[in-house]
């Protein structure tokens, strides 16, 4: 059962409340945020297909504003702001607003759209979030980081593919084009339809083909091998253990193993 709550005084504490309690008002708008990061990313690819407009400038716009007012809660509720602002998370969220917020400054240059991929950085702190709020979360969460890993790596690959070949290479003239390459390309298929063009578009060639497939990899050993639980052993610390496990592999020290229930 979820600890009560202390009724939120104040902006800061109300913000607290929202990105940081376990009741389910606050869990109910961080997985709106989860949404709201799963919209962003199928707006970037939808826009990819369309001329700059008035519309889509004002949807950059909006977006902006949105992912803006996110980043300046989350500073303003952390306790160490210097570290909030270095974080990864952060950077993304900064290059994302700079990249929705440039038609405003009268700029749309196509490089542009690099920054919005990076936004699924942003990604890595939510799952934090889902670690505490959801049972179905930690069960799986070996299989779902795995899977996040290659998704995040092939979305923000096929941004710097897109940025760095519109407009130059034929054969890329939209996202889904720069992702058909970032996937063939992982997977080593080679269909030769698409190459990149000069010594960048090999260097990038080469960087997806190594770790697209190392991360490609990871997901199946994850998915292949048997399902381990996180709980850390009081004697040698060892982290994963089967399900069922009684004693630790490591150290035979006995286990009281949380059940979550199935």
């Amino acid at each position: 059962m979820l600890k009560p709550n202390p009724k939120p005084t104040g902006i800061v504490e109300t913000l607290r409340y929202f990105y940081e309690s376990d009741a389910r008002t606050a869990q109910r708008f961080r997985y709106a945020l989860v949404a709201f990061d799963i919209v962003t990313i199928l707006f970037i690819v939808a826009t990819s297909f369309m001329p700059n407009n008035p519309v889509l400038e004002r949807l950059d716009i909006a977006f902006g504003i949105v992912i803006l007012a996110d980043f300046l809660a989350r500073l303003a509720i952390s306790r160490n702001r210097l570290r909030e602002l270095v974080h990864p998370a952060s950077l993304a969220d900064m290059a994302a607003i700079v990249s929705f917020l440039a038609p405003v400054a009268g700029e749309a240059a196509g490089f542009l759209r690099i920054l919005r991929t990076v936004r699924l950085l942003h990604t890595y702190e939510l799952l934090a979030r889902l670690r505490q709020d959801s049972r179905w979360f930690r069960r799986n969460e070996e299989v779902i980081l795995a899977t996040v890993n290659l998704a995040v790596f092939l979305f923000i690959m096929s941004g710097i593919v897109y940025a760095s070949q519109y407009g130059r290479n034929p054969g890329i003239n939209n996202y889904v084009d720069a992702l058909y390459f970032t996937v063939t390309a992982l997977t080593t298929t080679g269909f030769g339809d698409i190459t990149l063009q000069g010594t960048f578009g090999r260097f990038i060639s080469i960087v997806i083909m190594i770790l697209g497939v190392t991360l490609f990899l990871m997901l199946v050993r994850v998915l292949v091998a048997p399902h381990k639980v996180r709980f850390r052993c009081p004697t040698c610390a060892l982290m994963r253990h089967d399900s069922d496990a009684v004693h630790c592999k490591a150290c035979g020290t006995t286990l009281q193993i949380p059940d979550e229930g199935s």
